[in-house]
This record gives C-alpha cells, sequence and structure tokens, in this order.
C-alpha cells in the first residue's frame, strides 16, 4: 500500500474521531443545561420546606403572634379607660379622669373663642392616633375651681398631666409658632418633644391647618382676667 494513502487515510480517520468527540461533548453540554432549571428548582423547593420547619422560624413566628395580641389587648384596654377619642368631661369628672391613668392631655377651653376650636380639631385627630395618652376637654367656665386652682389665665390652655400631676402645659399658641394656622403635625412635634405622647412609624403627615377664615371675627386667645371687659 502506497504509504502517502496510508497517512491520509490516518489522518482523517484522526480527524473524525476528533469531530465526533466534540459532538459528544456538545450534546452533554446541551443536555447539561436543559437539566440545570430542574435541578435548581428541586433545591429551592427543598430549602423552602426545611425553613418551613426550622423551630427558630416557628419561634419568632409565635412571638410575633403574641406582641401583637398582646399590644391590641393593651390598646382595648386604654379604650375602656376612655383613650382613643377627644372626649368632653365636667368638673366633677376631673380629678378621676387625670389621676386614673399614665398619661393625660386637658384641653380648657371656652365655646365662644376662635382658637379653641382650631385646638380642638387637632387634638381630636391626636387622640385617635395616640392611644397611649388620654385627650380630654373642659369648659372653663364651667371649672372655676381648677382653673383657679391650676393657674389657667389665657385660652386656649392645653395642660399635660402624668399620674395626675400637671407637669407642662402650652398656652395659647406660642408653642406653634403663634399663627393660627399651623397643622397637626406642627402640635403633634411639640407634644413628642414634651413627652407626653410618642412618635408613630406610620407617620401621616397632612398639614391641616384650620382654614376658616369667615370665623376670624369669633374671638380667639383671650385671658381670662380680661374676659369680663370684653
Amino acid at each position: 500500500m502506497d504509504p502517502d494513502s496510508v497517512k491520509s487515510t490516518l489522518q482523517n480517520l484522526a480527524f473524525g474521531n476528533v469531530m465526533a468527540a466534540a459532538a459528544r461533548n456538545y450534546q452533554k453540554e446541551l443536555l447539561a443545561n436543559e437539566k440545570a432549571p430542574a435541578t435548581s428548582s428541586v433545591n429551592q423547593e427543598v430549602d423552602l420546606d426545611e425553613l418551613m420547619d426550622d423551630p427558630e422560624l416557628e419561634k419568632l413566628h409565635a412571638d410575633r403572634i403574641a406582641a401583637l395580641k398582646k399590644e391590641a389587648e393593651k390598646r382595648e384596654a386604654l379604650k375602656r379607660k376612655g383613650h382613643g377619642e377627644y372626649r368632653e368631661i365636667t368638673e366633677g369628672d376631673f380629678l378621676g379622669e387625670v389621676t386614673g391613668t399614665e398619661k393625660a392631655i386637658c384641653h380648657f377651653y371656652h365655646h365662644e373663642f376662635y382658637r379653641c376650636k382650631i385646638m380642638d380639631k387637632h387634638l381630636k385627630t391626636l387622640a385617635s392616633k395616640h392611644v397611649d395618652t388620654k385627650f380630654i376637654k373642659l369648659d372653663a367656665e364651667n371649672a372655676p375651681f381648677f382653673i383657679t386652682k391650676l393657674g389657667v389665665k389665657t385660652l386656649p390652655c392645653v395642660i399635660i398631666f402624668r399620674k395626675g400631676v400637671a407637669v407642662d402645659r402650652l398656652v395659647g399658641f406660642q408653642d406653634m409658632g403663634g399663627k393660627d394656622d399651623f397643622s397637626t403635625r406642627a402640635l403633634e412635634v411639640v407634644l413628642i418633644k414634651k413627652g407626653i405622647i410618642s412618635e408613630k412609624k406610620d407617620e401621616d403627615d397632612e398639614d391641616d391647618g384650620y382654614h376658616e377664615g369667615s370665623r376670624r371675627t369669633v374671638r380667639s386667645s383671650v385671658n381670662l382676667d380680661d374676659s369680663d371687659s370684653d
């Protein structure tokens, strides 16, 4: 046989073997790629199943449920004491209301004073948001004893109580910049700084200032010592 012919035949066979091997490797890669997503999905399912049975996760879930239940029970207990709403009380109710809870805010007002109506609006909004604190109002004309004892001379006057003890107060709108169009949030920030309410995570900073210009002829902040001369 011609040596050159033999050499050519061997080369062709070797080339054919290389091509066949390359084809097989390519086919294996295709099959591996097709199987990869399915394998990944199976692993994810196994991991999730293991996670759901994790005792630490179960404990965290149980603790969270218990904390939410405890918080709900606390809120209901406070609501039974008059928290969560802005209520009007009488002079006879006053001592029981402020001594029967940890934190209370009492607005001494006059029904004809324009600024008292502004304060009412904002306190009503905050009362439903800050259930830990009691929000009440008392007509100054019908509470002469406590007006004298607490030294209330200007309305509106918001007095802050802790366990029945008056610890701070807001006189007129001085703490909110002295203007009538302050927002509920502005009052809220003042009360937070005074420590009678706490910052909430889900803040709703709506600017709901009181805008009723047609009623500005009604009295605003008034010194009680001068009320007889009006």
